[in-house]
């Protein structure tokens, strides 16, 4: 583990993050509806949440790694593949509407919980973004590391999007960026599957 690894989980998390979606939709219109006093703690919720699935993620991953090192290779190449088709949904994304918000502000901090834990595709987004920076076994303190990362990571894009849009214009200049968020976040994906599945398929 070291810095390069951790600045391309960040980078990658950061640009997934802010690529529009249901939950930053909702986060944005919170807080241009009904303030950031009652957007934040939704916002954070909602940070929060999606880290559990990296939690759950890095869990699994490390039973899987112990049990079937073969699978695990196998779980690799599928998680670089599965980067790819990410990948290409962002770049369509960037061609289409803005999703629809989901959720509300009413429901506090364990609505935002609630929210992300009611999808559980962050989990396999997370297992693959994993295994494309740390394609190794990791230690359990190797483990609390990535989580703080990850949790960090979201927590800190969260609370800045409740706070920023607060206002209506810093709310429409984010939404004439979708593009270049959306593309930008679509080869960032396509590079980490592309060296996923490379270095698998080096091996050891």
């Amino acid at each position: 583990m070291n810095i390069d690894q951790f600045a391309a989980l960040i980078t990658a998390l950061s640009l997934a993050i802010l690529s529009p979606g249901p939950a930053i939709i909702a986060t944005i219109q919170a807080a241009f509806n009904h303030g950031r006093g009652r957007a934040l703690p939704y916002a954070l919720g909602l940070g929060a949440g999606a880290a559990l699935w990296c939690l759950f993620a890095l869990a699994g991953l490390a039973a899987v790694f112990r049990l079937h090192p073969a699978l695990f290779s196998a779980l690799k190449i599928f998680g670089g593949l599965y980067l790819f088709w990410f990948a290409w949904g962002l770049w369509r994304a960037s061609m289409q509407d803005l999703p629809k918000a989901a959720g509300g502000a009413s429901r506090g901090f364990m609505g935002g919980i609630a929210l992300n834990l009611s999808n559980p595709k962050p989990a396999l987004f997370y297992a693959t973004l994993i295994l494309s920076v740390f394609p190794g076994a990791l230690s359990l303190g190797q483990q609390s590391v990535i989580f703080a990362v990850c949790l960090g990571t979201e927590l800190f894009w969260y609370a800045v999007v409740a706070i920023a849009m607060s206002t209506a214009g810093a709310r429409a200049r984010y939404f004439s960026a979708k593009t270049w968020i959306d593309r930008a976040a679509s080869v960032a994906m396509a590079s980490l599957g592309l060296l996923l599945i490379l270095e698998t398929l080096k091996g050891p």
